[in-house]
């Protein structure tokens, strides 16, 4: 019985301390400090939201840069964010490999295909390409926006991202920015 006493008043207090104190803590400094990350890097048009510059979204239409492959259930569904799981030897991913290269081929993606256009992310929910699969799209997209290729590569030079710190990662570019920017683009004139 003298036990008990201790434990609960411990119990209550860890509760407080990590259970209420910590968490609201830190979401204000997170609010201070990264107010648009805090809440979602989202990203709007016109007052409406769009999307998150954060999660992925499905772009199928010849006009529009597409991503990568997403593994997370229907799409980019953030309650199903993950990979797919299938090994290099996987039977069922070099089967789904073929089938997006040739889609891409299909849909007027020229050359060699990069690899992030054909597998997906470890999240399925990666928001970015890189610069060459990119660059693989410019024709399609200028062609299907009657754009020049010099406006639609210009572009691509403009929303594609630096690594972390010039040092951390990769150059990338976010999809979702990318078609943005290209729906404000008009063609060049005659």
């Amino acid at each position: 019985m003298s036990q008990i006493r201790p434990a609960l008043v411990l119990l209550a207090l860890f509760t407080l301390l990590f259970g209420v104190i910590y968490p609201f803590a830190i979401t204000g400094i997170a609010q201070l400090a990264f107010p648009s990350h805090a809440n979602g890097s989202l990203i709007e048009r016109n007052g409406q939201v769009v999307g998150s510059a954060l999660i992925g979204q499905s772009f199928s239409r010849p006009e529009y840069f597409w991503p990568r492959p997403s593994a997370a259930g229907q799409g980019y569904d953030a309650s199903a964010s993950s990979g797919s799981n299938y090994g290099a030897s996987s039977r069922a991913l070099v089967d789904r490999v073929r089938g997006d290269v040739s889609r891409l081929h299909q849909g007027g993606v020229q050359g060699r295909i990069p690899a992030d256009l054909a597998t997906a992310s470890g999240s399925g929910l990666d928001p970015h390409i890189s610069p060459a699969a990119a660059q693989a799209q410019v024709a399609r997209v200028a062609a299907a926006r009657h754009l020049s290729e010099q406006q639609v590569a210009a572009l691509v030079a403009r929303y594609t991202e630096p690594p972390f710190l010039g040092l951390i990662g990769e150059a990338t570019v976010n999809v979702l920015r990318l078609n943005l920017a290209l729906d404000e683009t008009r063609p060049a004139g005659p």
